[in-house]
């Protein structure tokens, strides 16, 4: 038996095989363990289902951002998304939780005991994909975590779900530099005077931006100098671009389209998404024991050896965009 404040209760179903006691204040826990009025075991139930998200089928066009990120879910890639103002980026990023496979109990627990620490309650949603969502000037600390007592960032919290960082190069620099070693090694190790803390942080990053400051680069609007728009998108430092295998682009789509107020032809629901997502992670666990994005090179090596073509495909790769050595393996 476990006693545990109400608060917690939902929490702790998560761990088989006990008897929750919930307790509302110490009064309680005192008359329980005198025998003067027992704790009835809490017999609330997990939620069976998670909450409907919005359905990828009503952003209007952006097929291959669509594609693009279905094909995310499945490897748990992290992905850029650029493109003009008003285009669907940050409602396409919006939409990844739905389609991914729910948390498992295991995960959850993990999910949970962060969220916790942090005194976020996660009690109505405990089954849910943490989906993140900081502002551009949330500081180091608000980001990978820390402070005079250590708490978990957004990184830490964003665990097993999504980071989305909404314009991108708006963030400090220093800020998205801190973002290396967690997105290599899925946490984030915290050093103080008074302790060293390990938080996880294997989250999924998805970005958006625009292609120069008034986000119109290419057509008659932009009057963005050469000189701004390098200083712009330099704000984005080339590791941190390295370690995001999928980089998209979201265009403009046809006006009629928006007039029309509906795709061309039936799509998908998230429900029948999810199931192909499902399937493709179920594949991958199989046959390597993790998702494709947390192959390192040598796993990589062993997976997907490479026939003579696609050998030559990467040497015209290499040559043409002077990819590094991290990025080859991704590619």
């Amino acid at each position: 038996q476990l006693i545990i404040s109400q608060q917690n209760a939902n929490e702790i179903l998560l761990v088989e095989s006990i008897t929750i006691l919930a307790a509302n204040n110490l009064l309680e826990v005192s008359a329980h363990l005198f025998q003067t009025q027992l704790i009835s075991p809490w017999q609330k139930k997990l939620p069976s289902s998670v909450e409907n998200y919005p359905e990828l089928y009503e952003v209007i066009g952006q097929n291959q951002a669509k594609r693009a990120l279905e094909i995310a879910a499945c490897g748990g890639h992290h992905m850029l998304l650029f493109g003009p103002p008003g285009t669907g980026k940050s409602m396409l990023a919006s939409r990844l939780t739905g389609i991914l496979p729910a948390l498992t109990k295991k995960e959850a627990l993990n999910v949970a005991c962060i969220h916790s620490l942090s005194q976020k309650d996660r009690t109505e949603n405990i089954l849910q994909r943490p989906f993140r969502s900081p502002h551009h000037s949330a500081s180091a600390i608000a980001i990978v975590g820390g402070g005079s007592t250590p708490q978990p960032g957004e990184i830490s919290l964003a665990h097993q779900g999504i980071l989305f960082l909404d314009e991108l190069p708006e963030f400090q620099r220093s800020v998205l530099e801190m973002l290396r070693e967690p997105l290599e090694s899925g946490q984030i190790h915290i050093s103080r005077a008074s302790a060293q803390l390990s938080f996880p942080a294997q989250f999924q990053l998805i970005a958006a931006m625009n292609p120069c400051p008034c986000g119109y680069l290419g057509s008659q609007r932009c009057d963005c100098s050469a000189e701004k728009i390098a200083r712009y998108q330099n704000k984005i430092s080339g590791p941190i671009l390295d370690r995001i295998d999928l980089h998209i682009p979201v265009n403009n789509i046809d006006n009629r389209q928006l007039i029309q107020g509906k795709n061309n032809h039936k799509e998908a629901s998230n429900f029948d998404i999810q199931k192909r997502v499902c399937k493709a992670r179920d594949l991958q666990v199989q046959r390597q024991g993790i998702v494709n994005a947390r192959l390192d090179n040598q796993q990589l090596k062993k997976v997907c050896p490479l026939n003579s073509q696609l050998q030559n495909f990467l040497e015209k790769a290499i040559n043409s965009y002077s990819l590094s050595a991290r990025g080859y393996h991704r590619l």
